[in-house]
């Protein structure tokens, strides 16, 4: 059986309801031009504050997809 190699990128996932959106629309938008997306790591989460409420989430991300052969 041949071995896995991976490329990591890192994303920044945008959302104005949830961090799970923000993860999944960051997901969803990589898996349009990108093959093979196996694993996720959250890095980083951070959010936008506007008049004292939350206004926006943004999770920073490293995706792992495998290389073809």
């Amino acid at each position: 059986m041949p071995e896995k190699t991976y490329k990591l990128i890192e994303l920044v996932g945008v959302s104005s309801e949830s961090i799970e959106d923000a993860i999944q629309g960051a997901i969803s938008r990589a898996n349009q031009t990108l093959k093979n997306l196996d694993w996720f790591e959250v890095i980083e989460t951070r959010g936008l504050i506007q008049e004292g409420k939350i206004n926006q989430f943004q999770v920073k991300l490293k995706v792992g997809f495998r290389l073809q052969s």
